[in-house]
């Protein structure tokens, strides 16, 4: 299939432009300037420069592809882009996979594509997009919903890992409030394989959960974070103000959800297995360990 692609010089986007083109399709990437046309075309993609609120241009690419995955959404970007891409795909019958996000189910501790939502004030606004996508006529519209995207050594993991040192003779690692919650997690190479089998098997009107399973707690993550530094004093909790202060009050209250799942959909649906290093191996020995023991 011909693809129409947002976001592909993005952390996600960088483990789904290969995984399309290994799967044969052909993929017309959306980027913003020359540097990043650049990396497109050097992966084996067609770069298209030009803005994802450029109604016209979207519309008419879309039209002449075999679908969209957007990957970079975005809450001024979202409304006008899928106005776009509905105009040009309108009838066709064709993919449209758009994206979610697990903080919309709030604290859960067994979140399915079917539970309520419940969002923080930080992604309010992904629930009418969603549903403008999955009640689209004549589209087969697809949400997937990616949990904490973990792997290569970058993402949201980064906060765990590279948290305040305390001062002291012990000095301890600083949680993200008292790290009793759960996060649900995905490596971003899986991730990346189940939004391939959403657009090429997806059903309309369906949602898919970017979940592997493990749901470590932010403390196990902070103590193998620490302990794979060498820090003398271990983890050490935060009051949520103390952790507002320093992430702000958004992101804060929605790296507070306790939030679990099993992404059971994906793999029953679509043959999805997402098989990547969990979280915790990746923080003790793999892509966010330190390169050298330093005892503080």
């Amino acid at each position: 299939m011909s693809i129409l692609l947002t976001g592909a010089t993005g952390y996600i986007g960088t483990s789904v432009l290969p995984r399309l083109l290994e799967e044969g399709h052909s993929v017309t990437a959306l980027v913003r300037n020359a540097e990043k046309a650049a990396i497109v075309e050097a992966a084996g993609a067609t770069a298209l420069i030009g803005d994802a609120t450029d109604s016209d241009l979207v519309a008419e690419t879309a039209l002449a592809s075999d679908g969209v995955l957007h990957l970079a959404s975005g809450e001024d970007v979202d409304p006008v882009f899928i106005t776009a891409v509905l105009r040009g795909l309108e009838g066709s019958d064709k993919p449209f996979v758009h994206t979610g996000g697990i903080w919309t189910y709030g604290s859960n501790a067994d979140i399915t594509e079917d539970s309520p939502a419940a969002p923080p004030a930080l992604t309010a606004w992904r629930g009418a997009n969603e549903a403008r996508v999955l009640g689209a006529e004549g589209v087969r519209g697809i949400v997937v919903v990616p949990s904490i995207v973990y792997g290569r050594g970058a993402g949201l993991a980064r906060l765990i890992v590279d948290a305040p040192r305390g001062e002291g003779v012990a000095p301890a690692l600083h949680l993200i409030g008292d790290g009793a919650q759960h996060w649900a997690t995905v490596h971003v190479d899986d991730l990346a394989a189940l939004y391939v089998l959403a657009l090429e098997q997806g059903d309309a009107g369906s949602v898919y959960l970017g979940a592997s399973g493990a749901n470590p707690t932010v403390r196990e993550l902070g103590e193998a974070a620490a302990t794979a530094a060498g820090i003398a004093g271990g983890v050490v909790a935060e009051t949520v103000e103390e952790t507002s202060e320093r992430l702000g009050a958004g992101l804060t209250e929605a790296l507070l959800l306790d939030q679990q799942s099993r992404g059971s959909k994906g793999r029953i649906d679509l043959g999805w297995e997402p098989n990547g290093p969990t979280l915790l191996d990746e923080i003790t020995s793999g892509s966010y360990a330190p390169e050298s023991v330093d005892a503080r």
